[in-house]
């Protein structure tokens, strides 16, 4: 016969066994979540000296940062992900849909994708980091008419770490050069044209240029091949996987940590290289740096 201890033992599992059963089937009659949908973005080509009239593009540097976008309500990433900034970071922001690079100095791109992935915002890392608007996206007019607007906007706001990205003119292609070779040398990634008449587009065009003092790409790591000599026991070189489905090793770039921690198989990285060869493979491709999760492969931006 049953004790009274027995019994109430009984009651106890038969009754987590219904609670669990509710609240799968719960769990299971919600409504999935939508995944998130990336934001209208203008995204740019690669500058070509022989094809763009410098005279209708302004000119600014290219921030190695987080691309985000704040739609008037919140702030997110490239792939449209929230971004958990603090309540602070945000408060008194315009309305008006933003375009910009989340920020924290030259140099400092794996400190900034380390703050903005934190579902709960570090506060001082926040402190550094400022958010550089370059547009206007619902604006309407063309860029030279957005960015006077956009530098009304928020010299309106007093809000230090809202800037706005400094443009200007270059009168040929060796001020363009000379531009680009002062920035790389104080630690920048380079520069961006944009032209004068252009609206705002969510594609890839020419509106909208890249300049670096290299080109730079991303690819998916597929391998992690051992090291030697020094690098025994350490990572030797990435096997990795362009979305066009070329394969090929990088070998150089890493830091010891790097070597020691490497990023992980399935991951995102961004590679630098000059010109591809005949089959196709970037020529002297050196390892730049870990992509964020949440962009996938693709050209940055």
């Amino acid at each position: 016969m049953d004790t009274a201890h027995n019994l109430a033992a009984r009651k106890t599992v038969v009754r987590l066994i219904v609670e669990s059963a509710l609240v799968a089937g719960a769990a299971l009659s919600a409504p999935a979540l939508a995944p998130a949908a990336p934001p209208p973005l203008l995204l740019a080509n690669d500058y070509d000296d022989a094809e763009v009239d410098l005279s209708r593009y302004w000119v600014s540097e290219k921030y190695d940062g987080v691309r985000a976008y704040w739609d008037g309500k919140r702030l997110v990433t490239r792939a449209g992900n929230t971004i958990h900034a603090p309540e602070w970071f945000t408060r008194d922001w315009p309305t008006d849909p933003l375009d910009g690079e989340l920020w924290a100095g030259r140099g400092r791109f794996e400190q900034v994708t380390a703050t903005v992935r934190d579902l709960e915002p570090n506060d001082s890392a926040w402190r550094h980091i400022r958010f550089m608007v370059f547009d206007l996206p619902a604006h309407g007019g063309i860029f030279s008419a957005r960015l006077e607007t956009l530098r009304a906007l928020l010299s309106s706001t007093h809000i230090d770490w809202l800037r706005e990205v400094t443009h200007s003119r270059v009168t040929d292609e060796a001020a363009l050069q000379l531009q680009l070779e002062t920035v790389a040398a104080a630690g920048g990634e380079g520069l961006m044209l944009h032209k004068e008449d252009s609206l705002y587009r969510a594609e890839r065009n020419d509106d909208l240029l890249k300049f670096k003092p290299y080109q730079d790409a991303e690819a998916r790591v597929i391998a992690h091949l051992p090291g030697q000599g020094k690098y025994l026991g350490m990572l030797g070189s990435l096997l990795v996987r362009t979305a066009n489905g070329t394969e090929f090793r990088i070998g150089t770039g890493f830091t010891d940590e790097q070597r020691r921690l490497p990023p992980p198989i399935g991951s995102s990285i961004t590679y630098s290289y000059h010109n591809l060869t005949a089959r196709g493979i970037p020529r002297f491709a050196r390892f730049l740096r870990a992509r964020p999760p949440d962009e996938g492969v693709q050209d940055p931006d």
